[in-house]
């Protein structure tokens, strides 16, 4: 059964209490909050045969199809590899599942995710099934940057806002999670995740703190000469470029706060303070927002997942940065 999060406790009693459901749910919010765990546990909960006051009993027949990955009633549409975009042919053969009668007498559950990787085409089909599902369909559609569904596909769900966890909820969560990682490294875990104590974990896990060290140092021997872009963009291969992207971003707006504020314990994380400050002493105001504004619309184009090539975006993006200092 899907994890329950504490901090979803009161969306989970409003949602599962119900004694009729949408055709249609859009569950968003920021990634690394839960939500794929609450669509997990909402369609158990839909699909069981014999449900436990608000969840599923795990017991019967449905539970134990489900929990085997073979429920005759249940479809996943998600991207067949990682980071890669839902094909239209995906969405025809899920819009073929959902004309089908119900195997075992009860509701269809499906569950897309996430729904923003379908390109406009494969949107444009499922919009029919979406709008009239046939027979007892509940769809459930995971969403983590909604701004990029086509408004034709959030008008026919109703959307629901998954709640964040409070700092303290996240802490607490990620120190049972990690109990063997010290205090101050999970809560850089947590300010990298922007909050989300799930995609903390997922950060530690692949390695990211020795990714942004690689990062951070390799930007100070830029600013110095010591290493030119080319070299740069080379050696970050193992780095996933939005997380690149999503740094530069960051570092950006902490130049313009300081710009603004003089405040200096807002300068960010450790690593990359005296650098930030560096920088907004020494860089016009009006280039920061320029550079910002550039690598605002690459991070576009990477999530679009277009067809680039990471060593000379990576290559312009350092060559902007370079030239920051010196241009007041």
């Amino acid at each position: 059964m899907a994890e329950a999060y504490p901090w979803q406790q009161a969306l989970w009693q409003q949602l599962a209490g119900r004694t009729q459901h949408a055709h249609a749910y859009l569950l968003h919010g920021p990634q690394g909050i839960g939500k794929r765990a609450m669509a997990e546990r909402l369609m158990a909960r839909l699909l069981c045969q014999q449900p436990q006051g608000l969840d599923a009993c795990g017991q019967c027949k449905s539970c134990l199809l489900l929990k085997a990955g073979s429920h005759p009633d249940n479809y996943v549409l998600e991207p067949e590899e990682a980071d890669k975009p839902i094909k239209i042919d995906q969405v025809r053969d899920l819009v073929s599942f959902i004309v089908q009668t119900a195997q075992l007498g009860g509701r269809k559950v499906i569950l897309i995710e996430p729904v923003e990787a379908m390109n406009i085409n494969a949107s444009n089909a499922l919009l029919k099934s979406l709008e009239e599902p046939s027979g007892n369909t509940v769809l459930l559609l995971v969403s983590h940057q909604p701004s990029r569904l086509l408004p034709t596909i959030k008008s026919r769900c109703q959307q629901v806002t998954c709640p964040q966890p409070s700092l303290a909820q996240s802490q607490a969560w990620l120190a049972s999670a990690l109990p063997e990682a010290d205090p101050a490294e999970r809560d850089e875990l947590l300010t990298l995740a922007a909050g989300s104590p799930l995609r903390a974990l997922s950060l530690q896990a692949q390695g990211v703190r020795d990714q942004r060290a690689l990062v951070s140092e390799g930007v100070k021997k830029l600013l110095k000469q010591q290493q030119s872009p080319t070299q740069l963009a080379e050696s970050w291969n193992s780095v996933p470029l939005l997380l690149l992207f999503d740094w530069f971003f960051d570092w950006s707006q902490l130049i313009l706060r300081y710009q603004l504020t003089q405040d200096e314990d807002g300068l960010g994380l450790t690593d990359m303070r005296k650098v930030v400050q560096y920088l907004a002493q020494k860089s016009r105001q009006g280039k920061v927002l320029e550079v910002q504004g550039w690598i605002l619309e690459q991070r576009q184009k990477v999530l679009g997942k277009a067809n680039l090539n990471r060593v000379l975006l990576l290559e312009a993006l350092l060559a902007h940065w370079v030239q920051l200092p010196g241009s007041r």
